[in-house]
């Protein structure tokens, strides 16, 4: 208990040091976001394809958020990682002595290490919500509800991103909602309309 509580304190000192849950906050909307729009484009994609197989939608839809959780990772890691050496270096130079073993230099790499787990996670996290109808797909009477739930989670899942990101700003949370939920009706819509030109 005690080192939970240590570690705890540790990472609130780091925090207040270099805004770790700022950033990863950050990072957390924008990547579930995107992975919010993408699944949307998944399961578009095979509903106007005419895909019956389910397995088919949820395996499409699991290696794409995958893969935008790897490709967030990495570009996390790699973006931050280069952006806090680089605020260290100057750091270093206006100090006149080494900062990467000191305080500010492990709450750097703590910050580095958290933000890419957050951004590799979100996307993944919101395809996962958005494709439970698929897997629950025994349980509803068609093929074409389990696709219109799936859409109608996946706008549920914005507007709860805008509600987040509304209280993040001290801001009207149903604007923000109203507002990502308006990028999913309008993906829906270019999809479809992509689609009907594709017939």
């Amino acid at each position: 208990m005690n080192s939970i509580r240590t570690a705890l304190q540790r990472f609130s000192e780091f925090d207040a040091l270099v805004g770790i849950s700022e950033i990863a906050r950050r990072y957390f909307a924008m990547n579930a976001f995107d992975g919010a729009l993408t699944i949307i484009g998944v399961v578009m994609g095979n509903l106007i394809a005419g895909v019956e197989n389910t397995q088919i939608v949820i395996s499409t839809g699991l290696s794409t958020s995958v893969a935008m959780g790897i490709s967030g990772l990495w570009g996390a890691y790699l973006t931050e990682s280069a952006e806090r050496e680089r605020e260290i270096d100057e750091l270093s130079k206006v100090t006149l002595s080494e900062m990467k073993d000191t305080r500010v230099g492990r709450a750097s790499r703590l910050a580095v290490l958290i933000v890419a787990i957050v951004d590799g996670i979100s996307p993944f996290m919101a395809a996962v919500i958005i494709l439970v109808p698929f897997f629950l797909a025994p349980l509803f009477p068609t093929l074409q509800a389990v696709y219109f739930t799936s859409l109608g989670v996946a706008l549920i899942v914005l507007f709860l991103l805008g509600v987040f990101l509304g209280r993040v700003s001290g801001k009207s949370w149903i604007g923000f909602g109203l507002r990502t939920v308006l990028a999913g009706i309008f993906s829906i819509l270019i999809a479809f309309l992509l689609g009907a030109e594709g017939s």
